[in-house]
């Protein structure tokens, strides 16, 4: 049986965290959404379908993009969520010194050694981002560079099979949607 004992006020204060850290930002689609909506979708994904209730893992969710996308430092994180949860994040951080393409190549590269949480956040924001290209595409990018994303975070997304089969069932349906919504 699970424990699905999250510590709801750590989660909480991950939120405003991440609210206010993200608060500048928005998603790249159409419907310009506020940026913590993704985060909030990944820790969500994680706990109604994959059914994972590590109140670490889901802190981490939330969290996994503010020392790639803010100000937002490790140590910061760990003073204030805590060791585990500052790994985690940075265990799915880019380094943004590196250029995309070598970040990307790099993240199939890893994928397969990762923590076991750490696979379940990449499986669950691939998820959140894939479905965003069929329902809020960002307007800049071209046929092409959504067509590359799929196929990347399908890379990725094969060298951590076996981690959740939830999720990677609605990976696969989204990767399916996606796939015929761009017709290819």
């Amino acid at each position: 049986m699970l424990d699905k004992a999250i510590d709801m006020p750590e989660l909480f204060k991950a939120l405003e965290f991440a609210a206010f850290k993200h608060k500048n930002q928005r998603r790249k689609g159409p419907e310009n959404l506020p940026y913590i909506n993704h985060p909030i979708q990944v820790a969500s994904m994680l706990i109604s379908v994959g059914e994972e209730y590590n109140t670490n893992l889901l802190i981490a969710a939330i969290l996994h993009d503010t020392i790639e996308d803010t100000d937002t430092t490790e140590e910061e994180i760990q003073q204030i969520f805590g060791e585990k949860v500052a790994e985690l994040v940075m265990e799915v951080t880019d380094d943004k010194n590196l250029f995309w393409e070598a970040r990307k190549q790099l993240q199939i590269e890893t994928a397969p050694f990762a923590s076991y949480e750490a696979k379940l956040l990449k499986i669950a924001d691939k998820v959140c981002n894939v479905r965003d290209l069929v329902i809020n595409s960002p307007e800049k990018w071209t046929l092409e560079r959504k067509l590359e994303y799929l196929d990347w975070a399908c890379d990725v997304v094969a060298g951590i099979r076996g981690t959740n089969e939830a999720l990677e069932n609605i990976f696969d349906e989204w990767i399916a949607k996606a796939r015929k919504f761009y017709n290819t």
